[in-house]
């Protein structure tokens, strides 16, 4: 059966998605040439959230930026380099995290052993949308990843969402090839369209 794309959740029931459990699947999608974009779902930490705001606001960038570290980590990302994934809110605390598991890789004997290629090579081939409501931080999610891995984001249907997308695009001053390619150009090819 082919498939062109699916969602699919930062874990499945506390495991994470590079898990070496989850490669069959991963493995078939790049083998299917099918896209894959990763959002939330019932984040660890949620006990731990003060005040009124919900997991949405506080837990979802740190579980998304788990879910995609384990796809390095776990060498997924890197064993399967045709693999198309996205991860939704920015890539979550990836874009932080990144440059933390690129020292560790340099620095752990281990970590550099368990991964044939710098988590910076992997992080880079994955995709991210822009959902991060600030101009700087798109700029910073631009700058980390490269505007070729950048897609527009809606959250929609959630109550978080962003109505107004290409407003923050705007504001962090995205204009001309960089502003095409995030707004259509990438998301055909992450698309396979």
């Amino acid at each position: 059966m082919k498939f062109a794309g699916v969602e699919i959740a930062s874990h499945v029931n506390g495991i994470s998605i590079g898990d070496a459990r989850f490669e069959p699947f991963f493995s078939a999608a790049e083998k299917q040439g099918a896209a894959i974009f990763v959002h939330a779902l019932r984040p660890a930490g949620q006990d731990r959230i003060v005040g009124a705001f919900s997991e949405q606001a506080v837990c979802f960038p740190g579980d998304i930026g788990l879910a995609c570290a384990s796809m390095i980590t776990g060498g997924i990302g890197a064993r399967h380099p045709k693999l198309r994934i996205a991860f939704s809110h920015g890539g979550g605390v990836m874009s932080i995290l990144l440059a933390r598991l690129v020292h560790a890789w340099n620095m752990v004997p281990k970590a550099k052993e368990s991964l044939a290629e710098s988590p910076a090579v992997t992080a880079k081939r994955f995709y991210y949308d822009q959902l991060v409501f600030d101009p700087s931080a798109v700029r910073f999610v631009i700058g980390t990843f490269g505007e070729k891995q950048i897609l527009i984001g809606t959250d929609y249907p959630f109550a978080l969402g962003d109505s107004h997308p290409m407003k923050t695009l705007e504001l962090a001053q995205i204009h001309g090839e960089t502003l095409v390619a995030i707004s259509s150009t990438n998301a055909k090819r992450f698309l396979g369209l």
